[in-house]
């Protein structure tokens, strides 16, 4: 399954800045948490984006690691370079399209990890397939993504907004469903962890802008909604009033990100 996505350094950015100022729990440091992290590790990390999971794993282990990171997005790749030279963290960013095979020899890494990004891959076997065949035996593959009870909120305002269906997210409609299903057939063992994080906003605007970071045009999965800009700004304007309403109401609104966690062993 094709889909049509592309995530700019923008958007993205925006996102992680309001979940770090707007939720109440770290999932970076829960990730640190659950995972089996060990000094002298070799780590590839699949559609890396600008090495934000890379950087961490690297800075918990003290730079005691192999780190590899690989995405397809040559802006976010170069935005993670730039990163790494800056703050001398020896981390290795190279061109990787999960939906070909990996430019990696296989049995080279004790963990795989892919956050966020697994499921825009076109065919979901085949990726699962080329990470597995690239972790070492008794090897880790660590991936995160949303669960179906994913910020329903968000979706709620959107919906009595527009009066329109919300479109199938790649994320919340395939990640606990096909996902793992493909991951389940291919390793010895897969161990699944949930994180929710509440995001509290007292006022509309930081949740606008990360409904606009979300429905944002570049990302091409709400053509449903609108097709053109004035379209795009049409809703966000109905988005706002809905919201408004809402943190006139209740004081507040709180969208809360539910996202899973899969430890799969080879």
């Amino acid at each position: 399954m094709k889909i049509e996505y592309h995530e700019t350094t923008n958007d993205l950015q925006t996102r992680i800045n309001i979940h770090n100022q707007f939720g109440a729990r770290d999932i970076d440091a829960w990730m640190l948490e659950i995972l089996p992290l060990q000094k002298g590790m070799h780590i590839l990390d699949v559609g890396c984006g600008a090495g934000k999971q890379c950087f961490s794993f690297y800075d918990h282990l003290g730079g005691e690691a192999t780190i590899l990171g690989g995405d397809v997005n040559q802006e976010l790749l170069a935005q993670a370079r730039q990163t790494a030279e800056k703050t001398n963290r020896k981390v290795k960013f190279f061109e990787l399209n999960f939906n070909k095979a990996f430019p990696v020899e296989s049995e080279q890494f004790d963990l795989v990890s892919c956050c966020f990004a697994i499921y825009y891959a076109e065919n979901i076997p085949f990726t699962i397939e080329q990470m597995h065949r690239v972790l070492k035996p008794g090897g880790r593959l660590f991936t995160t993504g949303p669960m179906p009870t994913n910020k329903q909120v968000f979706y709620d305002i959107i919906r009595e907004a527009t009066g329109k269906p919300i479109p199938p997210m790649p994320g919340s409609s395939r990640y606990s469903t096909e996902i793992y299903s493909a991951i389940e057939k291919l390793f010895s063992k897969v161990e699944t962890y949930i994180f929710e994080n509440p995001l509290t906003f007292e006022s509309v605007e930081p949740f606008l802008a990360y409904t606009r970071a979300s429905l944002s045009e570049d990302r091409k999965l709400w053509n449903s909604l609108f097709q053109t800009k004035e379209e795009f700004e049409a809703i966000m304007k109905q988005i706002e009033q809905v919201a408004k309403a809402r943190i006139e109401r209740n004081g507040k609104l709180i969208m809360t990100k539910v996202v899973g966690g899969f430890i799969a062993t080879k």
